[in-house]
């Protein structure tokens, strides 16, 4: 049987109008011409534009917004200047109220798709009141081209660094710090990361900001283990009223990992502290901590509400960081038992059920795929277990453990909808019911979503 072959109704490089249907995963306009499918980054549903092909594909096409022609209701003035370059946000020029409606439905669709749910219960996404300034944790690549000193974000999908003298998802003492490291940078000549030939020595500038407590961390990781005239920046600084941590991280490796494993104190403590809900935590360069405390602090009551301990439960959390879900599931939980496969971090969590004085907790590090396999074959039970995987979602051996200790309760904490809702199938499959999503915005004016996930055991 001859295969009959579909014309493609679009060039490269020649241009087009059509009309913006959708938003889609990555915040891209797309909608179609002549049926063929074409992504447009810049453009919003409801808006006919002009477009430039750049690439073809066998199913779908890549253009350039060339010209709006009815602009979309929603259509906001971005508040940066270099919002169209940098690939730090995606959806500036949507409304705020848009961009929830965006997550809520982004979510529900890939439980949908993913999931095979029908029709999922996905509340609507929660905002923030005050969604610009929200980020707690800044990491500035640095580099130089045609002479030119670069510190900013990486350009969308490149390597290529926006230089950015104001950043308005950091704290503002983020832009007062990078301005007294590029000074120094400049006066004292000192080489920065060139990632081809693996040389010069300033690679990041990672800045920690405290909500809370307000305290300042500033890391420089180097290509090396010295910086020249370290004392004078120092001293420069230490002018930041609220400074109370300045370090040096080792990374010699040729890598996109940014930091290193070894730090190097200069001045201060080798932490800081902040709050999320009533508990303090130690955060150093290396620590996973939430970016948004305002929001996280939303997420893990929701989480904990979802649980609905009685008092005599075990808890298990799995990939539970430096604890910070462990301990809000402490206040209302028998015992709760944190794995975390980072043994820094299951120190800094042992410190931070001291520092708050919880003693109802116990942290084992580890991968959870190798050490909760060895607990459940000595009889460990937990009745509800939380989890918090990375972006690339739980291991599959996590889930069957997960489904072979049979808990009644499974509170899914994820970063990225497309995996969670593979997870969620598996664990569907298995005799799980999906209760309830919250979707929580942790991440305005970008195309990321955090959602909080109830599972309960179907009754036999």
């Amino acid at each position: 049987m001859i295969k009959k072959l579909v014309s493609v109704p679009v060039e490269k490089n020649k241009r087009y109008r059509m009309q913006i249907e959708d938003l889609a995963n990555a915040g891209e306009g797309v909608g179609k011409i002549d049926g063929f499918t074409v992504f447009v980054e810049g453009a919003l549903p409801q808006e006919e534009i002009e477009v430039l092909i750049v690439k073809v594909k066998k199913q779908f096409a890549y253009g350039k917004l060339q010209k709006i022609i009815t602009p979309s209701p929603k259509r906001t003035e971005p508040l940066c200047s270099i919002f169209a370059k940098c690939g730090g946000c995606q959806l500036q020029h949507l409304s705020y109220e848009q961009q929830l409606e965006y997550k809520t439905k982004k979510v529900t669709e890939v439980l949908k798709r993913i999931a095979q749910i029908e029709n999922p219960t996905v509340l609507p996404a929660i905002g923030m009141q005050n969604y610009w300034r929200y980020r707690n944790k800044g990491q500035f690549p640095v580099a130089r081209t045609k002479g030119k000193l670069e510190i900013g974000f990486y350009g969308k999908r490149s390597h290529r660094i926006v230089d950015t003298k104001k950043c308005f998802l950091q704290r503002e003492i983020s832009d007062e710090v990078i301005k007294i490291v590029r000074d120094f940078l400049e006066k004292y000549h000192i080489s920065v990361y060139d990632e081809q030939s693996h040389t010069g020595l300033i690679r990041h500038i990672l800045v920690r900001v405290g909500f809370t407590s307000g305290q300042v961390m500033v890391c420089l990781v180097i290509n090396g283990n010295k910086l020249p005239y370290s004392d004078i920046l120092v001293k420069n600084l230490q002018k930041i009223k609220s400074m109370t941590s300045i370090v040096l991280n080792e990374n010699k490796q040729k890598t996109n990992v940014i930091l290193g494993q070894k730090n190097h104190l200069l001045w201060g403590t080798p932490f800081i502290e902040d709050n999320i809900g009533p508990f303090v935590f130690e955060i150093s360069p290396l620590s996973f901590f939430q970016v948004n405390p305002i929001q996280t602090k939303i997420l893990y009551e929701k989480a904990l509400q979802m649980a609905q301990l009685q008092g005599n439960e075990t808890v298990l959390d799995l990939y539970c960081g430096i604890g910070t879900i462990s301990l809000f599931f402490a206040q209302k939980a028998k015992k709760v038992i944190g794995v975390e496969i980072v043994p820094e971090a299951i120190a800094d969590a042992k410190k931070n059920a001291k520092k708050n004085h919880i003693e109802n907790t116990e942290f084992l590090v580890g991968a959870a795929e190798d050490i909760i396999p060895l607990f459940h074959q000595k009889g460990l039970k937990a009745d509800v277990i939380v989890v918090d995987p990375p972006r690339k979602g739980c291991d599959e051996k996590v889930i069957q453990t997960m489904i072979e200790m049979n808990p009644k309760k499974i509170v899914y904490v994820s970063c990225d909808p497309a995996t969670m809702a593979r997870d969620v199938n598996m664990l569907k499959n298995a005799g799980y019911f999906l209760e309830l999503v919250q979707p929580v915005d942790q991440f305005p004016m970008t195309n990321h979503v955090e959602c909080v996930v109830l599972m309960s055991k179907v009754k036999e």
